[in-house]
């Protein structure tokens, strides 16, 4: 301890009280580097993407072939899952081309549901003696299992959150042993459920396999699990199975250490891991050459060469049936190839991996460098500072290249760069501070002969103080709470109370506001106003108007629930707070609005008036979120759009059609916002033909239909103008618009 504090005196009077903070700084990012939290390793990652999209694994053989269920295979022999009879066919037609084995990306977890059984069982009108007939047919999947007995196939299962059934012990699993460290099963990646095939095709299988695939948190593909524990099975990947029965290896041997998992042996292969198990797939670019479409299969028009000697997978590329996976290379890779790139790195013996000594290297170099910036730059002028920098990052870059174009080892140079440039940034921030104390008493010295304002004024940017603006295109938002005055009275003895709840529901939708990339403009008592595309461009900026809206709503529903529940134990009544939001997009003049003593960073505009038109129109029309045509029209893709009417709102003579927001996508896709859309344009369609008995119809449809509650505001809404529009017809010419008759 005396030692250290004699060494902690000497480097403060040798590099001031900045290097010491550097050596703090140093010794701290150690620490970060050993604890890795999540944004260590996404840089980290990103910085291996980098390096696979440079110098991707380049292909010297094609020992995987791909039988795609692609789009032309679905439209040509129907929609999946099909007979497995067709599955069979696929199977035999492999095999006498010479496959060397069959994979499948899928998993036949149910009984066919075309199996001759249980079409006797279902279809109408057969006679008994047909139905007998049926029933002693041999099933679909008895068909299967003797395909697949003939031979070589391993069967996809997957892993799943949950235990949905117990598994069959009288089924086979792939032996596992571990040498080395005992209890490193614990690293492995854990499923509580296992989703198996059904019995009578999984105990002829020449081997079984997870096809799970786990993405990173940015939802990438980099790391595949080798092996995994399912429902308490330790159980191998489909590639890593395939590997196993090709090699004829009986047991798995998985080599471990203290920290985890190290490599997994087969008869003369030794596959590297991650601690959890996991391989760094080494990718190529995608490649078309390896695909065949199914339908080739079976209707045997396929190359011979595409199938002899090979490993077949099959699994699907259609998008309709959502195996599409994000990787470094490629945004749109279907699920199955990244197995078949595994197993070409495998066999090509081309695979990436981080070695044992990886972090050593990591740690030593931002040890080494980063005293080396300690010493020499309080002594390097700013241009030799600069260049010494740029060859420190360019030597990390270069050693971290170097071992992944030679060896394949992934080595970070990120960490060691990001602790140098902070300790690099610490001493830039010292000399600062040392100008500005300087700058500080040249100030105390002018102040004495001018007036300390414009002294201020003349050291900041007064060019920023000049009034004007500009027109651009934005998508400007107005929210406002619904029933607020109700609110408020029930606080008009406890005025801290209100002032307490307006920040505790106007915080939310303001950090909301800020984090979709939105500008507040003002707060008006219990409302905001907010626009997107200014100050700074933003291209996505309806989107993420949109998104704002949504994520609103979701935090109101938040602070709503906490509200209740407090209510409930203090024994208060309990108003819940309803946002309305309106969303225009359109040209606005932004800019510093005012005086020249007093101004505000604004946007005026026609626009501006319809957003606020339409916040208004919410409780009109039952839906929280009412958009304008364009903003609808740049959003229909991402989000859930149902049109509401075509309306002239008082002061304007143009008339304009306006939307609600009734989800994102997932809402969008969903069947029955889709039959509600349907039934909403059918009744418009009425509705502005003048067809009232239609609109009629088609409302009463809506309302017998599934979640028709939300739409029960609108439907009022028009059978009120459709009972005054049957008495007092609308004029010759007229367009559907209706005039609103209130702001």
């Amino acid at each position: 301890m005396k030692r250290f504090k004699i060494l902690r005196r000497w480097f403060a009077r040798k590099f001031g009280f900045a290097g010491l903070m550097c050596l703090a700084l140093l010794i701290g990012f150690a620490g970060i580097r050993v604890w890795d939290p999540p944004p260590i390793q996404e840089l980290r990652l990103r910085t291996f993407d980098m390096f696979q999209l440079i110098d991707p694994r380049q292909k010297t053989a094609r020992p995987v072939t791909i039988i795609d269920i692609d789009d032309k295979s679905l439209a040509k022999l129907g929609q999946w899952p099909w007979p497995r009879t067709r599955i069979a066919d696929m199977i035999v037609n492999l095999t006498n081309l010479g496959a060397v084995a069959v994979g499948f990306d899928v998993v036949f977890a149910e009984a066919d549901r075309l199996n001759p059984d249980v079409v006797a069982s279902q279809m109408r009108y057969l006679d008994d003696v047909t139905r007998a007939k049926l029933r002693e047919l041999p099933t679909n999947d008895q068909i299967l299992s003797e395909a697949i007995k003939r031979s070589r196939v391993v069967l996809g299962e997957t892993g799943q959150p949950a235990v949905t059934s117990e598994i069959d012990k009288t089924l086979p699993l792939t032996g596992v042993a571990t040498v080395g460290e005992e209890g490193a099963e614990r690293f492995l990646f854990e499923f509580p459920g296992l989703l198996r095939n059904v019995p009578v095709i999984e105990k002829v299988a020449a081997g079984r396999g997870l096809f799970t695939i786990r993405t990173e948190r940015d939802g990438l593909i980099r790391r595949v699990p080798m092996i995994m524990r399912a429902q308490g099975n330790i159980m191998p990947s489909l590639s890593l199975e395939i590997l196993r029965v090709v090699t004829m290896t009986p047991t798995l041997l998985v080599r471990t250490d203290k920290t985890g998992i190290r490599a997994i042996r087969l008869k003369g292969v030794e596959i590297p891991t991650d601690k959890n198990g996991q391989l760094w797939v080494h990718y190529a670019r995608q490649d078309p050459s390896i695909y065949v479409s199914a339908a080739d299969v079976l209707d045997n028009s396929v190359s011979p060469s595409k199938i002899a000697g090979k490993l077949v997978l099959i699994g699907t590329s259609a998008v309709g049936l959502n195996d599409i996976k994000t990787t470094p290379v490629s945004s749109s890779m279907p699920g199955v190839e990244i197995h078949a790139q595994v197993l070409e790195s495998v066999l090509s013996g081309a695979v990436v991996s981080q070695p044992n000594y990886a972090l050593g290297v990591e740690l030593l170099a931002a040890l080494v460098i980063g005293l080396l910036v300690i010493i020499f730059t309080p002594n390097l002028g700013p241009v030799r500072l600069v260049l010494a920098g740029a060859m420190f990052a360019a030597i990390l870059v270069g050693v971290s290249w170097f071992f992944y174009a030679r060896d394949r080892y992934l080595i970070d140079f990120t960490y060691p760069l990001l602790s140098t440039t902070a300790i690099y940034l610490t001493l830039i921030f010292a000399s600062f501070v040392r100008e500005q104390r300087q700058r500080m008493q040249i100030r105390g010295q002018f102040a004495q002969y001018m007036s300390p304002v414009l002294v201020e004024q003349l050291a900041n940017s007064p060019e920023k103080l000049v009034l004007g603006g500009e027109e651009r295109e934005m998508t400007i938002m107005f929210s406002d709470v619904r029933g607020f005055t109700t609110i408020s009275e029930t606080y008009k003895h406890d005025p801290q109370g209100l002032t307490a709840l307006m920040n505790r529901f106007l915080t939310p939708l303001t950090n909301v506001i800020i984090e979709q990339k939105g500008y507040i403009d003002k707060y008006m008592g219990d409302a905001i106003m907010a626009f997107w595309n200014a100050p700074l461009d933003d291209k996505q900026h309806e989107i993420n108007a949109c998104e704002a809206a949504i994520q609103m709503l979701e935090r109101i529903d938040v602070v709503n629930k906490e509200r209740e529940q407090e209510s409930a134990e203090g024994g208060h009544v309990y108003i819940p707070l309803n946002v309305g939001i309106g969303l225009n997009t359109g040209m606005g003049v932004v800019g510093n609005m005012g005086s020249d003593r007093k101004f505000n960073y604004s946007v005026l505009g026609d626009s501006v008036n319809l957003a606020s038109r339409l916040e208004g129109q919410t409780k009109e029309y039952g839906f929280p979120i009412i958009v304008g045509s364009k903003t609808a029209l740049a959003a229909k893709d991402k989000f859930a759009i149902l049109e509401l009417d075509f309306i002239m709102v008082k002061g304007k003579t143009e008339p304009e059609v306006i939307y609600a927001i009734a989800g994102r996508e997932d809402v969008m896709q969903s069947a029955a916002f889709q039959r509600l859309r349907n039934i909403t344009i059918e009744m418009l369609g009425c509705y502005r033909n003048r067809d009232w008995q239609g609109a009629l119809a088609a409302i009463d449809r809506g309302r017998r239909s599934e979640d028709a509650d939300t739409l029960e505001k609108l439907f009022k809404l028009y059978e009120a103008r459709i009972k005054d529009f049957q008495l007092n017809p609308p004029p010759e010419g007229w367009t559907g618009a209706y005039a609103l008759l209130t702001k």
